[in-house]
């Protein structure tokens, strides 16, 4: 029992150091670009030594991957659970709200995860990742899409749900790089609730349906 209470501490305090590393990290990569950072000042910023980073990262490639993957994890959660507060049906004009409303835009984050797409975009296995973890997304809300009640009638060029969840990824991309611009996260609220409004109904708020 003594050995196992021990090894439970050691977990705790393991888990606790790599939290700590991994919040100082997302300060320093948004305050300086991942590419000006170094393992000692990430250790400095979390008051570790580079025994403590290297007891939970081998290298700050890895801690930015786990990091992304912290935060992107959320933006999922965040869009997977305000469009499945319908039940089996879905509401979009309604999920656009919740969406809009809840999503992640931390001006921070999207510094990071600018960075990150360039080291993604320079290593194909960094990029697989990227890849992988958008396409868990689009399917998450092209699920959403394909369970609404009757059929949403989509802009012809966007094709099936999975052309639809395409489409609203790639709004909130263009959103949140006029967000880094201008600072202006109201505005990227606004703009945003307007573009997924535009493409997921028939332009006013209510949902459009085609014919059996």
């Amino acid at each position: 029992m003594p050995v196992e209470g021990s090894t439970g501490r050691v977990t705790r305090r393991r888990a606790h150091t790599r939290a700590n590393l991994l919040e100082a990290a997302f300060s320093v990569f948004a305050a300086k670009g991942f590419g000006h950072v170094s393992i000692e000042e990430v250790c400095e910023a979390a008051g570790y030594s580079r025994g403590a980073f290297y007891s939970n990262f081998s290298s700050l490639d890895e801690l930015f991957f786990a990091l992304y993957r912290e935060r992107a994890e959320l933006i999922a959660e965040q869009v997977s659970g305000a469009l499945a507060l319908d039940g089996p049906d879905l509401d979009v004009p309604a999920a656009v709200d919740r969406v809009t409303d809840v999503l992640l835009l931390d001006r921070d984050w999207l510094l990071v995860k600018t960075d990150f797409l360039v080291h993604a975009a320079r290593d194909p296995e960094v990029a697989q990742g990227l890849l992988e973890h958008r396409a868990r997304l689009r399917h998450a809300i092209a699920d959403r899409l394909g369970r609404a009640r009757g059929h949403t009638a989509l802009p012809a060029v966007l094709g099936d749900t999975d052309g639809a969840a395409r489409a609203v990824v790639a709004a909130y991309d263009g959103v949140t790089t006029q967000l880094l611009l201008d600072r202006d996260v109201e505005s990227a609220r606004a703009w945003l609730k307007q573009l997924l409004t535009a493409l997921l109904t028939d332009g006013s708020g209510t949902l459009a349906h085609t014919k059996n």
